[in-house]
């Protein structure tokens, strides 16, 4: 996973390739609260990822797909939706930040003040992925198997370059639609409707 070291030079990879790994999660925790503007993700296995910056188009496409999710979960009271920079805790000890993420507003309800405040203990229940000319694909794909292995109930993975969208569930086949003009998050996300044309 050679992308994970590509980082422009006031990022001060130095800084990180030497960090000792495996990572405990403490340690994790505590290298993102220093490095604050750097995407960080944890394998399952104490792995460090570092995520390089989104190219102009892709920080497009996350933020359209962030205020489209937003915008539906404001209108209703089922869940909350997260940008780009919240770290999730999965069951198998990986931390990951996925481009959007949902859950449902039992469980953001169920925290305290003091949870909140802090990284997110749980898995999200909806994730969406963007893949980039910068990010190996075939690690987005496993990152999405993962995360349905480890308590999402459904995830999108947009590949703008080939205008089509995965959709991942629990026990079920990858479903790959070409060039949808929406993606449906029924009936997880009842009447929600990505609008791709935006996106692509």
């Amino acid at each position: 996973m050679s992308h994970n070291r590509v980082l422009p030079d006031d990022y001060a990879p130095e800084e990180l390739i030497g960090v000792r790994q495996p990572m405990t999660q403490e340690e994790f925790e505590q290298l993102c609260h220093k490095h604050r503007k750097m995407r960080l993700e944890l394998t399952s296995t104490g792995e460090l990822i570092v995520i390089p910056p989104a190219d102009l188009q892709t920080s497009r496409r996350s933020a359209n797909l962030t205020s489209q999710l937003a915008s539906w979960a404001s209108d209703g009271n089922s869940g909350v939706c997260f940008g780009f920079l919240t770290l999730f805790a999965l069951t198998n000890g990986a931390r990951r930040s996925p481009y959007v993420a949902w859950v449902k507003r039992e469980k953001w309800d169920s925290l305290t003040a003091e949870e909140k405040e802090g990284f997110a203990r749980f898995c999200p229940d909806f994730v969406v992925e963007i893949w980039s000319p910068n990010i190996d694909l075939i690690q987005l794909y496993l990152k999405m198997v993962e995360y349905v292995e480890n308590g999402v109930s459904l995830g999108w993975l947009l590949d703008p370059s080939k205008r089509q969208v995965y959709v991942y569930r629990p026990d079920k086949e990858v479903v790959i639609l070409d060039n949808p003009e929406t993606v449906s998050g029924d009936p997880l996300l009842p009447a929600f409707e990505l609008k791709l044309a935006e996106l692509w």
